[in-house]
């Protein structure tokens, strides 16, 4: 495996092998390069007309840190179509595998034999075999995650690579001959409208990328998530189980409402009550009001703080949600179109949304005044941060569409780090229509983050195992709903399903009778006991039968490890009852378990377990 970069200025030539339109990879930039010193640490390049490029590739806790910067140190300015973030060429692979993802249908696995790609090399080892994928806009985890991992099937080994980008993104394998190469970072100009200039004297620094190597998928995997650090609010180093009351109210939160909630979870062991959508809202459409964020004052007659202060008086914590990155049309923001973002001089508007420019220093001061000020004031301890569009390919204000994107989604990471900044005890959580920003550098700067927004839907065990792949499980926030009218069998699938990441009750607990209002309470206490797996563990096994996120059949079980400790969590789905259970147990005595017998449809149990 040799590190290396990827790059074209503009005027290049392009790499030829029918490759025009397809791919810029091997422009004449990187084949004119040529490496002026190595270490462990950078492979330093220079560029035929002077250009130095810098690819960092730090070895830290079994992973590779990857970097790339480009040094004008010519006179004139350069003009980059594609600058990779990381470049590894020489893997020897036959397999593929990529991460999906859809609205409330995030982190299905996909694995492909690259033969079936048709990436096997011609007959003279001509012409460019590739398949890039990525994604344009501000949502990064539309359609895929920013992953990839590639399976050398002779030796059984694997080598995952992931991007820190939360805007535009592509990543690329590409061969001519054996073996492959592979590359990733900001889109180049085809694929993403971007392009950058720098002047002389200047440099420009890619998104981060981290590649691990392993003995299995879930090895691999283990360790990219491993290597994301996130900023964890004190409060929530512990794990505590969260309420959010939006699939209670759906958008129509009430005084009256938190009374009865606060009240049922007094003393239960849940530490988050969370309002969400619809406290600002001036009709009955909460999705069309956000943006101005005042309290609604029939919903909040004496203002916001006094819900606070009810949940509080309670012995929770108080939470609440904010879009507060775009804008609505029946909001006076949708018309303050000065300091909204602009695609051809014209706002950019988006199903229904529109969108603050967050490098705009009038609106970072606006969001301080409507955002921050309201969560200090109010005694607020957690803070919900939904997005529910995205910009596309970009927007004016750089020299190209592009680049503008870039630089409106770092200063909207800026902001998240301005709050954290000044209220430094806030839990804030990472939301984008469920997963649509459930990638490392915005999980760096939250606690949590919702792992889909398939509230109800019989998917939540799977989406929520395939993210164990993605994102640390003590930051995937997983819903289950309850409600009086639900069979016990579906009040514990849902709250066994919790146990896969971060558990997040919702739904009208005030009317759950004594059977489901127990199993909620076991099922809290039990969590208290094996967060430590959550948290800390490897899970070494997801075996799942099922194919279909809506009609799955079959079985799922996952095993994490930590120790001489193990947390076994079995689904059954459809023609799934009596899954193969023992064999996962062989070797270990149960602790604790919770929920049905597995014997039917739909169905959810979870062992603590111990070695011996």
């Amino acid at each position: 495996m040799e590190f290396y970069a990827e790059w074209k200025l503009r005027g290049d030539a392009h790499g030829g092998c029918f490759s025009s339109g397809l791919s810029l990879t091997g422009s004449e930039s990187t084949r004119n390069s040529r490496v002026i010193s190595e270490d462990s640490e950078a492979t330093v390049i220079q560029g035929a007309a002077g250009h130095r490029l810098v690819c960092r590739h730090i070895r830290r806790d079994g992973v590779w840190e990857c970097s790339t910067v480009f040094e004008n140190c010519t006179d004139k300015p350069a003009v980059l179509e594609l600058l990779s973030s990381f470049a590894v060429r020489g893997i020897a692979a036959r397999r593929m595998h990529r991460a999906q993802s859809f609205w409330s249908a995030e982190g299905r696995l996909l694995s492909q034999d690259l033969v079936d790609l048709d990436m096997e090399p011609s007959w003279s080892g001509y012409g460019l075999r590739t398949e890039k994928f990525g994604q344009n806009g501000s949502m990064p985890v539309r359609k895929w995650f920013p992953f990839l991992a590639l399976e050398n099937t002779e030796t059984g080994k694997f080598i995952g690579f992931q991007l820190y980008c939360a805007s535009s993104w592509q990543m690329e394998v590409f061969r001519t001959k054996e073996p492959l190469s592979v590359w990733g970072g900001l889109p180049d100009r085809d694929t993403g409208h971007w392009f950058k200039e720098i002047a002389p004297g200047e440099s420009f620094e890619t998104p981060k990328a981290v590649i691990a190597e392993g003995d299995s998928l879930e090895e691999a995997c283990d360790k990219l998530v491993k290597a994301q650090h996130p900023r964890i609010a004190e409060i929530d180093r512990d794990m505590p189980v969260i309420f959010n009351e939006f699939c209670t109210t759906w958008g129509n939160p009430s005084l009256p409402n938190l009374q009865k909630t606060a009240e049922k979870l007094d003393g239960s062991g849940v530490r988050y009550l969370v309002i969400d959508a619809g406290w600002y809202k001036k009709g009955a459409d909460w999705s069309g009001d956000l943006g101005d964020w005042i309290p609604s004052p029939e919903l909040f007659p004496k203002g916001i703080g006094e819900a606070a202060q009810l949940i509080r008086s309670h012995g929770l914590v108080p939470g609440i949600w904010f879009e507060m990155e775009n804008v609505a049309g029946n909001s006076d923001a949708w018309k303050m179109t000065d300091h909204l973002l602009k695609k051809d001089g014209v706002p950019i508007t988006s199903g229904g949304r529109r969108f603050w420019d967050m490098a705009d220093p009038w609106v970072q001061e606006y969001l301080s005044e409507r955002v921050i000020g309201p969560l200090r004031d109010n005694g607020f301890g957690y803070l919900k941060v939904d997005y529910n569009e995205t910009i596309g390919i970009g927007c004016d204000g750089a020299e190209s569409l592009g680049e503008g994107l870039r630089q409106r989604v770092c200063a909207s990471q800026d902001f998240f780090r301005k709050i954290a900044e000044e209220l430094p005890e806030l839990v804030i959580e990472n939301c984008s229509s469920g997963g649509h920003r459930l990638e490392p550098s915005m999980m760096e700067l939250v606690s949590q983050a919702s792992f889909s927004d398939a509230h109800e839907c019989v998917s939540i065990p799977i989406i929520a195992a395939n993210l164990h792949r993605l994102i640390r499980p003590e930051q995937s926030q997983i819903w289950a709903v309850l409600h009086a009218k639900d069979h016990i069998h579906r009040t514990r699938y849902l709250l066994t399903a919790g146990f896969l990441g971060r558990l997040c009750l919702s739904g009208e607990i005030f009317d759950l009778n004594d059977q489901q209002w127990g199993e909620t309470l076991a099922a809290v206490r039990l969590y208290d006991k094996v967060k430590h797996i959550i948290r800390d563990g490897f899970t070494e096994k997801i075996a799942c039968t099922a194919r279909s996120y809506n009609h799955p059949e079959g079985y799922q079980i996952v095993r994490r490890t930590l120790g001489n400790e193990a947390l076994l969590i079995v689904h059954t789905f459809e023609k799934g009852g009596n899954p193969p259970v023992e064999e996962y147990l062989e070797g270990y005595q149960t602790l604790d378990a919770l929920g049905s017998d597995l014997d039917g449809d739909f169905q959810g149990r979870v062992y603590w377990l111990r070695r011996g």
